[in-house]
């Protein structure tokens, strides 16, 4: 059963009014990932995948990360959209946060632009922000989307909305 969905104000996207497929377009906007008490990624390169239900992905560029800062894990998964998934740990001084990174380093057909591209789940960090708005992460342990101000749902990912 499909939720109502909450109506966006002026200046607000509503995450229900995004495509399915998803859609890859430019992060309007400085991205940046901090963790272990430093800054980790910072881009204004960074894109984000919009899909129904979800609040964006954003994924910032491979080589915008700090030297170190993300080491290949073991395991993938599959998304139906973009293909085969990749995971890395992220590692700043001696903090871990073991397969919290994720990328598709072949995509799937439509989505060859992510194959250098690496995302996080922002509530594993210490923080992430957008153009200085420190974002809100999805609900629930499997997405990963970035939740800020302009973004309404209601959002797929919490207990009970996974046959949305």
């Amino acid at each position: 059963m499909r939720p109502r969905p909450i109506a966006p104000k002026p200046g607000q996207e509503s995450v229900w009014d995004y495509p399915r497929p998803p859609r890859v377009e430019p992060v309007h906007g400085r991205v940046v990932v901090e963790f272990g008490g430093r800054v980790i990624a910072e881009s204004v390169s960074a894109l984000r995948v919009l899909e129904t239900s979800h609040p964006p992905g954003i994924y910032v560029p491979i080589a915008e990360w700090a030297p170190g800062a993300l080491r290949q894990a073991e395991g993938s998964s599959w998304c139906e959209f973009k293909g085969r998934a990749a995971y890395w740990d992220v590692v700043a001084s001696d903090a871990v946060a073991e397969r919290s990174a994720w990328g598709y380093p072949a995509p799937s057909r439509g989505f060859e632009q992510l194959a250098e591209f690496v995302s996080v789940y922002p509530g594993r960090m210490d923080r992430c922000s957008i153009d200085g708005e420190t974002v809100q992460p999805q609900e629930g342990s499997f997405y990963g989307g970035w939740i800020t101000a302009n973004i309404v749902g209601p959002f797929k990912g919490a207990a009970g909305t996974m046959g949305w």
